[in-house]
């Protein structure tokens, strides 16, 4: 026979020892593998050994990069092995499925698309035939196990699990598309039944965990077994019906067979077994140009090498042709001998880093667990299952959460992959790249915490590429809440390079060859797009975090557009506190603030003419929005350091105070920063107060002057006798039937006090440290009641 196929399971380390086994034996002319083949340019860099795996083959349209998929690669995925054996061995390597190119044109149903692959005649389902169902081909014989076929005395060959009616989401049959176009010729099909071969041999092994039935078939195992993998794949598939995608890709890869059948003798064929019955089958080059007739090349594709992850790898994220534990089968691949212990001892590490107690005895203690669990299981040797189990209880002493954190780091690995310097790619991700190494910031799947002092250039340059790529929509980093210094001059950030970056990097390009062109680009769009002025002081303030002095000319058009056009109140108000922060921090960030802090002026000066009368007759809605914008404004002037401004913005607030119309959540509010600001005494804000309790003001009223007064927190009351004092007895003199109304309002004011304030506040008022005493308001004949049951409580007679 011309050809040999290897048919594997993707991303099984028992299928990449057999290849290697099996191609070494046969020394093949030429390899073939499973496969875009856009990107057969792409395979001599699997020589380099920078181009360091988990990584993934991405590609996308030229015109639309939305359109992208990844054929992602593990050190232990049989097509990595193989084209890394192929290329050392100087044998020529072709990836032969169906181009990319072909997924992005529209699909109509075609009878073709069902036709039988074993001649020209479309398939009919037999109505008296029953549906076949998992673990029995159609004549009702059950479908063998590995032990059962052929050749079964050895292992190292699996099955890729396909779901007929949908591609293969990131398997080499297939890539995982960021914008899915749906399935490939032929009509839907909802009656497809799913199939996963592996589940299914191993239910009819008998065993609950298919996971657990290919270790013991295939990693336990030294020897190949291609010919037993191909008989239980046929008859699986026997009992399945034909995905219309699978059907036009076989086409593909049977008249690629043909053409290379003609100029080389042995041909081996790297494949998922899924399709291995299908490409042996005895098929006419007419059916084929019949199938492929319906789908033709559209647009240009492109390919490039990105970084990969193990976390994306495995199956449980949505992968189809994945994993669940990638890091465990890097392990079964890279460890030659004493594989439990050395699984245990890395667990053990994990427990350490996080500073627990782990020692040597532990480990030892743990291995030998888990080998009697695989005695006691009637198991060859201790899978995942039970180095689990004896972690958890060994090394974990139970907890879950420890155990958690080992499935985490070990179980499915946090590994990132590297690709080196010169692989075909946008110039935009070779400018993030050439950044990356000048701010010696490397990329991790870990979750990294970066504390930054932008007084050093080092740092100031990190922060500015981490707010370039947020403008470009990649989010590598994550602005932190500061747990330390509040000083303007530190950043902290939490750092995640994602796989999915790569496709932005490629989506955003057209915009500029350079992060910081690309980023101005966007930001000058965005201005441009822009229709309220808080976005457009927020693209301002952008344009100072992330360095972009060139999209600044733009956003301050923007700015002076929108403010011109824009008479309320509150929209000048909340463009405020994001153009302080520009001209506050501007030093701290080198930057040229003078522009915008005549910006900020002149949108105060509005203000102050314009809050007045935005301020009388609100609804309790209003009244709350206008002192969130209060506050906000306030808290800016108190940045900008400028002693005119904040002299006019306390006079605006001064004449505020004195309406009579003014709703008493923002009368208690004025006069609570007017106070804190030193424009208002003690004496005076406890006389404003008092008028505001007075038995004449609605309780209502009342309550809402309290909120907005006491909304700075709770230790002006905790220091002020005279404050407390008149809170408490207005508390005391509320009328029950008002008392009910003012409760909500006064649990909302109180509640927003720290622990410490409104106990210091309760211990005050409990030890007289207001004139009102506990007698004044103690009713005995009440207080009695509890008598008997406080006597019970205590062991001795209260009276």
């Amino acid at each position: 026979m011309p050809e040999r196929y290897y048919g594997i399971r993707h991303h099984g380390p028992g299928s990449a020892r057999a290849v290697i086994r099996a191609l070494e034996e046969q020394r093949p002319d030429i390899l073939l593998v499973e496969g875009p083949p856009e990107a057969d340019e792409l395979i001599e860099w699997v020589a380099d050994d920078r181009l360091q795996p988990p990584v993934a083959l991405l590609g996308y349209a030229a015109d639309n990069p939305r359109r992208a998929a990844f054929w992602p690669f593990a050190v232990f995925s049989p097509e990595w092995q193989a084209i890394r054996w192929a290329v050392a061995n100087g044998v020529p390597v072709r990836f032969f499925d169906l181009p990319f190119a072909y997924r992005f044109i529209p699909r109509k149903p075609t009878a073709d698309a069902e036709a039988d692959p074993r001649g020209d005649k479309p398939a009919e389902p037999d109505p008296n035939k029953p549906e076949a169902q998992p673990g029995a081909d159609q004549s009702g014989t059950q479908t063998p196990t590995l032990d059962s076929l052929p050749g079964a005395d050895g292992g190292g060959a699996g099955a890729e699990a396909r779901s007929p009616g949908a591609p293969d989401a990131e398997g080499l049959g297939d890539g995982e598309s960021a914008e899915d176009d749906g399935p490939m010729p032929g009509p839907p099909a909802p009656e497809l039944r799913p199939v996963d071969p592996i589940g299914e041999l191993a239910a009819a092994a008998g065993y609950d965990d298919p996971e657990r039935w290919w270790e013991d078939v295939v990693e336990h195992r030294q020897a190949p077994a291609f010919e037993a993998i191909e008989e239980a794949m046929t008859a699986v598939r026997a009992g399945a019906l034909e995905d219309p995608y699978d059907l036009v890709r076989e086409a593909h890869m049977r008249t690629v067979l043909r053409q290379e059948r003609r100029n080389h003798d042995e041909i081996a064929v790297v494949c998922g077994a899924w399709h291995v019955p299908a490409l042996r089958a005895k098929v006419t080059a007419a059916h084929d140009a019949a199938l492929l007739k319906r789908v033709r090349r559209r647009g240009k594709v492109r390919f490039t090498w990105v970084p990969w992850t193990y976390g994306r790898l495995a199956s449980w994220q949505g992968y189809g042709a994945g994993v669940d534990s990638p890091g465990w089968y890097h392990h079964l691949f890279t460890t030659t001998d004493e594989v439990v212990p050395r699984w245990l001892v890395s667990a053990a590490h994990v427990l350490r880093e996080e500073g627990v107690d782990t020692s040597s005895a532990h480990v030892i203690e743990a291995t030998r667990l888990a080998e009697a669990l695989a005695t006691m299981r009637g198991r060859p040797l201790a899978g995942l299952a039970e180095v689990t189990d004896a972690a958890g209880s060994v090394l974990c002493e139970g907890d879950d959460l420890r155990l958690q954190l080992i499935g985490r780091r070990l179980v499915v690995g946090e590994r990132l992959g590297e690709v080196p310097d010169g692989v075909p790619t946008v110039p935009l991700a070779r400018d993030l790249e050439a950044r990356q190494r000048a701010a010696r910031l490397k990329p991790s799947a870990l979750d990294r915490a970066l504390d930054l002092d932008l007084r050093k250039d080092t740092d100031l340059a990190r922060s500015h590429l981490l707010h370039q790529l947020r403008c470009l929509d990649v989010p590598w980093g994550e602005p932190a809440e500061r747990r330390g210094s509040t000083g303007t001059f530190r950043e902290e950030w939490s750092l995640r390079w994602q796989p999915e970056f790569s496709i932005r990097l490629v989506e955003v390009s057209g915009l500029g060859t350079t992060v910081v062109a690309a980023a101005t680009a966007q930001v000058t769009n965005a201005a441009a797009k822009a229709t309220t002025l808080a976005d457009v002081t927020a693209l301002l303030e952008t344009c100072l975090l992330a360095n972009l002095p060139g999209a600044r000319p733009a956003v301050l058009r923007a700015l002076d557009a929108r403010a011109a056009e824009d008479a309320d109140v509150t929209h000048l108000m909340a463009a405020i506190p994001a153009l302080a922060r520009t001209v506050r921090y501007g030093d701290v960030r080198r930057s040229d603030v003078a522009s915008v802090a005549a910006v900020v002026r002149g949108l105060l000066a509005r203000v102050y003419a314009a809050l007045p009368p935005a301020a009388s007759a609100l609804s309790d809605e209003a009244a709350t929005d206008l002192r969130d914008h209060i506050d906000a404004v306030h808290s800016a002037v108190a940045l900008l350091g400028d002693e005119a401004e904040r002299t006019r913005w306390l006079d605006t607030l001064t004449a505020l105070t004195t309406r009579d119309d003014l709703h008493g959540l923002l009368a208690g509010r004025l006069t609570r920063l007017l106070h804190d600001a030193g424009r208002l005494s003690t004496d005076d804000a406890g006389i404003r107060l008092g008028r505001a309790l007075t038995a004449g003001v609605p309780a209502a009223t009342g309550a809402a002057w309290v909120e907005g007064f006491l909304a700075g927190g709770g230790l002006l009351l905790m220091h002020d006798d005279a404050l407390l004092r008149l809170v408490d007895t207005w508390l005391a003199a509320i009328p029950p039937e008002a008392f009910t109304e003012v409760l909500p309002l006064l649990r909302r004011t109180f509640g927003t006090f720290a622990t410490g304030e409104r106990r210091g506040i309760g211990e005050r008022v409990a030890g007289g440290g207001t004139t009102r005493t506990a007698t004044a308001v103690l009713d005995h004949d009440t207080a009695r009641l509890a008598l008997p049951t406080l006597s019970a409580l205590l062991g001795r007679r209260i009276e």
